[in-house]
């Protein structure tokens, strides 16, 4: 089930040298992706951050292919701790939360998949992928519902995930089967059929077909008000952690590498 991790924008491969306040993120034989490139400079913006604290001696060494040293990375989650404070839940807001999103709340809830994933890799030409997924999931709704298995043959013949031999079936799939991304799109909807978007994952593009659904059933409130409350702290976490990346990057000297135009994948 790992091959349907979703994951957050493609990204497009670069060759460039790129810098935070001096510091390189990557050398000039490296092709990195937009993506990565980013997370090395948000990375890299913590590791500085927690060095003029005084949490990191200077003589720290350098990441290496964009790994920090043990000491570093204990030292970004020190500053990290001290930095961003992140108030508790009411369970007023809980409950408007509860209220608002209940199919994330239910119990036994399925839905029976397949799909045709279109890989994105390093070097990819990310628009003429995009184009063919997109071609892939017109031609496949145009057919959907008919006597011909139109989408078994588009799994067979253009996915790139190990399922596309068997038609791209990936089975009944629960919310603990999938990454949160993935299971927002696929469950607590009605939907039979290929769904009318592309689902994106880490790994790619994906054409999703809902084949069955079981709805589960649904939990009351105060059996899942812990699990409410830990939603709402990660999502005032990402809040606090994505306005800490900007102030920090407002401050810093950046070069060959874009921030403001998209989220890390260290605040996902």
């Amino acid at each position: 089930m790992s091959a349907i991790l979703p994951i957050t924008a493609p990204a497009v491969a670069v060759a460039k040298v790129a810098s935070v306040n001096g510091q390189p993120l990557n050398t000039a034989d490296e092709t990195l992706t937009d993506e990565q490139l980013r997370q090395r400079a948000c990375t890299e913006l913590l590791r500085q951050a927690a060095m003029r604290a005084g949490l990191l001696d200077a003589s720290d060494p350098v990441p290496v292919n964009g790994i920090t040293s043990d000491a570093a990375s204990q030292a970004i989650e020190a500053w990290l701790e001290r930095e961003l404070q992140i108030p508790e839940p009411s369970d007023e807001a809980c409950r408007r939360h509860f209220d608002a999103h209940p199919e994330r709340y239910r119990t036994g809830e399925q839905a029976l998949v397949r799909h045709v994933l279109f890989a994105v890799t390093p070097g990819v030409d990310v628009v003429a992928l995009r184009n063919r997924a997109e071609a892939c999931l017109l031609d496949v709704r145009c057919h959907d519902g008919t006597a011909s298995d139109d989408f078994g043959r588009a799994a067979r013949e253009l996915s790139n995930c190990p399922s596309g031999e068997h038609g791209g079936e990936l089975g009944w799939l629960s919310a603990a089967d999938c990454a949160p991304e993935f299971a927002r799109e696929v469950l607590g909807h009605v939907e039979i059929g290929v769904l009318p978007r592309l689902v994106h994952s880490r790994f790619g593009l994906h054409v999703v077909e809902v084949l069955q659904r079981e709805p589960g059933s649904a939990q009351a409130f105060e059996d899942v008000l812990g699990s409410v409350r830990m939603a709402l702290r990660q999502q005032s976490w990402v809040t606090a952690m994505r306005q800490c990346l900007q102030v920090l990057a407002g401050e810093a000297q950046i070069e060959g590498v874009e921030l403001d135009s998209a989220d890390s994948p260290l605040v996902q």
